[in-house]
Formats: structure tokens, sequence, C-alpha cells
């Protein structure tokens, strides 16, 4: 097999790969056309279909297991895959497992990381309420299969996981650098900002938003899960309580960018740099995945900086 992480330009390939996504549409001539989103376990690819109707295009869906033949191209310094032929591959021809993204890092050893965290949590009623969830061993399993996003970063199996990792290590090294911060309210926060994707995404292969998800969104349902802990949790102060909470309503620190209140605490502060700046060094670092080694090309606009960018020179 060919994984997507290997392809070169110039290269014809006949492989099986996942379909992310598939989306019609026409070009500014009126001819139409469709875009995938091709993934397997190292990856994602852009393809086009630029003749759905001519012999050898047969009918798929998103999420069918597709066998491609095309020509491995460049588009603005990203790879793209121009379909020649494509059809459903059959059961036995593929092994799912070779067809999730994977965290490049070991979730087993990312999650005695973040244990190793809250172990050093020594606010009684802090160190019962992440113990309550991340000690249990299914909320272990789930945590560490599902994806922090459905495409901005993160979006691969132990994606949730890897993030969360990311930012709870950033607030605590904050908390060495500035005093004022709580560190045991800070790491906490940190470990459960994003706990309501596993509820607001689902599962993989699908990893698609769920109706709650639509509704309400990772934070408002994460505010509801601790909150609704918390109340089984006997003495747990009113005050410490909406601060955490407070920390996970703030985190995306801004109301344009989704939190229902902006940052009143310093703790909360610190959380949403921690958040923005493990999202977005992650989000860079996927965009250059794709990319041939040695190549500076600027690669075009990318949503998640407002800008154009490329890969440093040295």
């Amino acid at each position: 097999m060919r994984y997507i992480e290997t392809l070169r330009e110039g290269e014809r390939i006949n492989e099986i790969y996942l379909c992310k996504n598939k989306q019609p549409s026409v070009t500014k001539a009126g001819k139409p056309f469709v875009s995938l989103t091709l993934q397997d376990k190292t990856g994602t690819l852009d393809a086009k279909i630029w003749d759905p109707g001519s012999l050898g295009i047969d009918d798929f869906e998103k999420l069918d297991y597709l066998n491609v033949v095309g020509d491995v191209t460049s588009f603005q310094g990203a790879l793209q895959l121009n379909i020649k032929r494509i059809r459903k591959a059959k059961p036995g021809e593929y092994d799912p497992k070779e067809f999730l993204p994977v965290s490049r890092y070991d979730t087993d050893e990312m999650y005695a990381e973040l244990m190793a965290l809250i172990q050093r949590i020594e606010n009684p009623y802090l160190k019962q309420l992440t113990m309550g969830f991340f000690g249990n061993v299914k909320f272990e399993e789930a945590f560490k299969f599902h994806s922090a996003a459905k495409t901005m970063h993160h979006g691969f199996v132990g994606g949730l996981l890897q993030h969360t990792l990311g930012v709870a290590k950033l607030c605590e090294s904050f908390a060495k650098q500035y005093p004022i911060l709580n560190r045991d309210l800070l790491v906490t926060a940190a470990v459960f900002h994003d706990v309501g994707k596993l509820k607001e995404l689902s599962r993989f292969p699908e990893n698609d938003y769920t109706d709650q998800g639509q509704l309400l969104g990772h934070i408002i349902i994460g505010a509801q899960m601790l909150t609704e802990r918390i109340a089984g949790i006997a003495g747990f102060p009113k005050k410490l309580a909406d601060e955490l909470i407070h920390c996970i309503l703030a985190h995306h620190g801004e109301l344009e960018y989704g939190s229902p209140k902006k940052p009143a605490l310093a703790e909360a502060v610190a959380l949403s740099f921690a958040d923005n700046m493990d999202a977005k060094m992650e989000a860079m670092e996927e965009a250059f995945v794709n990319v041939p080694e040695g190549n500076t090309d600027w690669l075009g606009f990318h949503r998640s900086f407002d800008s154009n960018i490329r890969k440093t020179s040295i």
C-alpha cells in the first residue's frame, strides 16, 4: 500500500483510500467536477474528478473505501490527485485500520504523561473531579481514540488527547513562569477544556458533528458535563466550581470565536492563549505534511492564520 505521506508529484497510483469527503461542484465555465478528500492513517489528500461522467468513474458515497487510479500533481505547493478511474473497494481488499489518521505520538505514553500532570494536583476537590473522569477505564478508552476537530487541527485518532496534553503542558509552564496563576485550577481547566468534544463529534470513521454538537457545541457540553459531576462531590466549593466553569466557557478567548464569556480570570486568559497556541502550531504542522522536502514555495492562503504561509528556508 502506498501511504499518502509517501506520494510524490508526477506519480501515477492505483491504490485504495477512504473517501473522507465528497463535494460535487462546477467550474467557472459551468463544467461539473467532483472534489474529494481521500484519507489513510498518514494523512489526507485533495483529489479531483474532472470528468465525472466518463467511463471508469463508478458511483460511490462519502465514507466508502475507494480504489482510485490517478496522477499525483501539485497545486499551490500541496499535492493533489487527478483521478482517472474510481470504484468502490470490495470487502477483503482493505484493512480499515490503515485508513484512520492517527497521532504521531503513542497514545498510551501521552495518557500516562497527562495522568502525571493530574496526579500533581493538590486541591482535593479538583483532584477528585479529574480522577473521576480520567481514572475511569471507559473514559480513558474513549479519550484516547477521539479527535479534537473535524478539519481544523488535531483531526485524527488520539487528537483530543494530544491537544489536551499540549495545552496542559503549556499551562503548567505558564504557572511556573507567572506566580499570579493558580496551578491546580489552570491545569484542571486545561485537561477539561475540550472534554465536550467527546459528545460534540462522533467517533471515527465519521468524525462529524453530532446533533448535540451542532445545537450546543463542545464548550457548553463540557461545562454541563463538569457541572453535573461537581454536583455529586460533597462540599465542592461553589466559588471554585464557578471559576473552573468560567475557564471552560472562556477558553476560546473571544465571543466571536465561540466563547460564551471573555476571560475574566488570569487562569482563563492563560488557558485561552495555551489553547490557541497549541492549535495554531498543529495547524501549521499539518499544513506542511504533504509539502515535499525542501519546498519553500508559498502555499497560498490558510484560514487558520489569515495569511499566505510557507516553510522556513532553513
